[in-house]
């Protein structure tokens, strides 16, 4: 029952995918075509995110004090290696820690520390492309749409095929 529980997100994507499915194929009004459609995508977009996603991840970003301190160290390393002993010194003493405690906690906030578990941000990013793709599509065919209304009256798939049969 648990592992039933657990999965959620995949259930929804298939309420979602299934719906949308339905709206496609049962459905003769071509604006609920579409919308079935979209909501047909937006499934896929969910899945895809949801398995991007790791339990306990964070997102894959360098935090803004470490792009600071690397765009200081660009001309002297070892000046800027000393500057950051120093600094470290005075951090700890103010914190009432030791160097290490101090250095250690910098080097986890930048990610130089094995154990820190980053989302996967391609499946994000990905999702992103393919929103803007289905935007343009969608768009497109709502023009159809339009253009279809003006020629025939109707936007029923059925009487527009019955129309084209005519002579």
């Amino acid at each position: 029952m648990e592992q039933v529980v657990g999965l959620y997100n995949y259930w929804v994507v298939i309420f979602l995918m299934m719906t949308g499915f339905y709206m496609v194929i049962a459905r003769r009004n071509l604006m609920k075509s579409i919308i079935g459609l979209n909501i047909f995508q937006t499934s896929v977009f969910l899945l895809y995110i949801t398995m991007g996603k790791i339990h306990g991840g964070t997102a894959p970003i360098v935090p803004p004090r470490i792009v600071q301190n690397h765009a200081h160290d660009g001309h002297a390393d070892g000046e800027a290696a000393g500057h950051a002993a120093t600094h470290a010194a005075e951090v700890a003493h103010a914190a009432g820690k030791s160097v290490e405690e101090v250095v250690e906690a910098g080097a986890r906030m930048s990610g130089e520390v094995d154990g820190i578990i980053y989302s996967n941000p391609l499946p994000s990013v990905l999702m992103l492309t393919a929103i803007v793709v289905g935007i343009a599509t969608t768009a497109l065919a709502l023009s159809l749409i339009v253009r279809i209304r003006e020629d025939y009256g109707t936007i029923d798939e059925e009487k527009i095929l019955e129309m084209d049969r005519l002579p």
